[in-house]
């Protein structure tokens, strides 16, 4: 079945025609609706980029109306500590995500949120991230998915779920410094394993985020939110990369995210993730050069990556078609919405997902999921999405509904039309 692939399979005749429309929705989007594949034709494939590059010139009313249900995305964390149990936070979490990706118009938007919190995941059940999670990705994550990648990098490092899951709250020139964060920091967000860093950095810039923790306690007005505490900070002089540090207090720490944001290093290793992302597995090395390029040129500016990418010859390349495997989350988004379907996100939905082999905000390594097809393509994996497939379109997944007959009727309308026509 196509579903099992992030692009459908050629069809000589259709397919053919609609080729760079459907290739384009199947990345830059979760999928096709039915009827969407001839909007984007009427307007034009490089207006439609433009208004996915741009989500807040995109209307999103009719999205927003499925969330009104779910409150607990807006609380704050000590609002979130009333609720019991706390596995409903994480379900509420969960069905926000399922929904704006299957209904929301701001499809790029959705899926940057899904790439940029994978590439710097937090684990759910860590501690007190059961009610910082959900903060993390309404405010340190969504507000910066095409913005300048160095404002993305600063909110997730002051975020509360991060201080939690890699332990930087506790790190204090007092009660001993912790370098969890500081290596994933280098390794895993910014300069990549091969950076070109050294232990001693790692010590360095450990020391430069001391201090950076969050206020407590659990039950009280402020809890969750992020402060800087003098007394834990080391406030000597520090190296980095090369760089002298000596800038004092909370500058310390911002000074490094500063560096790491402007090293070239980190230029190729964002493009590099972002164009095994949208191309390929295995991703072409003129498109990672050029696009770093983009990323030094534009001081980071992600919107202005993606569209480098995507209006490039190796994203439009026949070689890119059908080259990315869907993981199990873009999966079921994609097989929803190509059968018109409707979800208020419920549980069973984020269960057949998990099954799958992706429960939702429950990576527990700061790796996050890998974005590679042999990941998630054994025999298990093939079997649980056969079943996905034949329970969600005989609608036995409680709180979703689809039309198994929206892709026929979808293609009769293309065979109809005056497009398909002249061909």
């Amino acid at each position: 079945m196509w579903l099992f692939l992030l692009d459908p399979p050629h069809s000589h005749t259709v397919y053919t025609v609609m080729q760079d429309v459907v290739h384009l929705l199947s990345r830059i989007a979760f999928g096709e609706r039915p009827g969407q594949i001839e909007h984007v034709q009427s307007i034009g494939v490089d207006k439609y980029l433009d208004q996915q590059l741009h989500p807040e010139r995109i209307d999103e009313s009719a999205a927003e109306k499925r969330l009104e249900g779910i409150a607990s995305i807006h609380m704050s964390a000590p609002a979130l500590v009333e609720i019991r149990p706390p596995q409903q936070i994480l379900q509420d979490l969960q069905a926000q995500k399922i929904v704006r990706a299957v209904h929301s118009e701001r499809q790029l938007q959705e899926v940057m949120t899904d790439f940029w919190f994978n590439h710097f995941n937090v684990f759910w059940r860590k501690n007190a991230d059961r009610w910082f999670t959900t903060g993390y990705e309404m405010n340190a994550i969504r507000p910066h998915v095409l913005g300048k990648f160095r404002d993305l990098l600063m909110a997730t490092a002051k975020s509360p779920a991060m201080l939690v899951y890699l332990d930087n709250h506790v790190s204090s020139s007092i009660r001993g410094i912790n370098e969890n964060y500081a290596r994933e920091l280098m390794e895993l967000h910014t300069l990549g394993v091969d950076g070109g860093y050294t232990q001693k950095d790692v010590q360095e810039v450990a020391r430069a985020l001391t201090g950076w923790t969050i206020a407590g306690p659990r039950r009280g007005p402020v809890f969750g939110a992020f402060m800087f505490r003098v007394r834990m900070h080391d406030d000597g002089d520090k190296t980095v990369l090369g760089h002298k540090i000596h800038a004092g207090g909370i500058h310390d720490g911002e000074t490094v995210i500063d560096i790491l944001s402007k090293h070239p290093g980190t230029a190729r290793f964002i493009s590099t993730k972002l164009v095994r992302r949208f191309v390929d597995d295995h991703p072409p090395e003129n498109l990672v050069r050029h696009v770093a390029e983009v990323y030094r040129r534009s001081d980071g500016d992600i919107r202005e990556m993606m569209h480098a990418i995507v209006v490039s010859k190796e994203f439009n390349s026949p070689d890119a078609v059908r080259a990315k495997t869907k993981t199990p989350f873009e999966y079921a988004v994609s097989a929803i919405r190509s059968l018109d379907g409707m979800t208020d996100g419920a549980r069973p939905l984020a269960q057949a997902i998990a099954r799958m082999g992706q429960p939702l905000y429950q990576c527990q390594p700061p790796t996050g999921y890998p974005d590679r097809g042999d990941y998630w393509m054994s025999n298990g994996a093939i079997i649980e999405r056969l079943n996905f497939a034949v329970a969600v379109s005989s609608n036995r997944i409680p709180g979703t509904s689809v039309d198994f007959d929206a892709p026929v009727k979808a293609v009769i309308r293309r065979l109809g039309s005056p497009e398909f026509q002249k061909k």
